[in-house]
C-alpha cells in the first residue's frame, strides 16, 4: 500500500481526522507509553488540579497528527523526520478531537515535505506545530 508521492502534493493541500477521546483511549495510551500522571487516570487527583477534571495527554492528541500522516496526507510509505508541538488547551474525556494536516512546503531536493499541523476541540487549538515528513518519489 502507498500514499501520495512527492510529486502528487501541493502546497495548501490538507487532510483531518476527528477522533472521540474516552477512558479506555487516556487508560491505553498510559498503559502504551507508561506515562501514569495521575491527572490522566486518577478522579479525585484530577478534581485537585486547575484542570478540575481528568485530561488526556497532550501527545495522545498528537498522535492524531501522525495517524494523518500515515494514512492520508501523505500516507503510508510517509517517514516523520521531525515534529514540533505547542500544547495549548487541554484535552477532555469524551471531546471530539479534529487533527488537520497542511502542506506548507515542499523540498524538491530531498523529497521533505513540511506540513503545519493543529489539533482543535470544538474550533479552538488544544495542540499546534509543524512536521516534515519524507515522501516517496513516483519514479524511486
Amino acid at each position: 500500500m502507498q500514499g501520495l508521492y512527492f510529486e502528487e502534493l501541493s502546497v495548501g493541500q490538507s487532510a483531518e481526522i476527528t477522533r472521540v477521546v474516552g477512558a479506555a483511549d487516556i487508560k491505553a495510551f498510559a498503559e502504551v507509553s507508561g506515562d501514569v500522571n495521575p491527572v490522566h487516570l486518577d478522579d479525585a487527583y484530577a478534581r485537585t488540579t486547575p484542570f478540575g477534571e481528568r485530561i488526556a495527554h497532550g501527545m495522545l492528541a498528537a498522535a492524531y497528527v501522525s495517524a494523518v500522516l500515515g494514512t492520508t496526507l501523505p500516507g503510508p510509505g510517509a517517514i516523520y523526520l521531525s515534529q514540533s508541538l505547542r500544547f495549548r488547551r487541554p484535552v477532555k474525556i469524551g471531546d471530539a478531537v479534529t487533527a488537520r494536516v497542511t502542506v506548507k512546503a515542499l523540498d524538491d531536493k530531498r523529497g521533505h515535505v513540511t506540513c503545519d499541523t493543529v489539533c482543535e476541540v470544538g474550533g479552538k487549538t488544544v495542540v499546534d506545530g509543524e512536521a516534515v515528513v519524507m515522501v516517496t518519489r513516483r519514479d524511486a
